[in-house]
């Protein structure tokens, strides 16, 4: 299972310098920081500069790339009903 990454997002995550995930919520597939939603042993690691790309295993059978529209709006993120615990 090969997953590439979007040069924008290899950016975002070492200019922010924090490990990110790729997550379920109730949209898709969504690209936050692990402070909203740690890492599990199942996810796949990619490396990213100094930082980790974390990829939710259930995700990734069905993504085969990650893209900066992925990225999460906070304020929706914590509307997603499957996300309540992280409120």
């Amino acid at each position: 299972m090969q997953i590439t990454v979007d040069d924008a997002v290899k950016e975002l995550i070492m200019k922010e310098g924090q490990d990110y995930r790729v997550c379920t919520a109730c949209s898709g597939p969504a690209l936050v920081p692990i402070t909203m939603k740690m890492p599990k042993e199942s996810d796949i690691k990619i490396p990213i500069g100094n930082n980790t790309l974390y990829v939710s295993i259930v995700q990734a059978s069905y993504i085969d790339r990650v893209s900066i529209d992925m990225v999460y709006d906070p304020d929706r993120f914590f509307t997603c009903s499957a996300l309540e615990a992280f409120r």
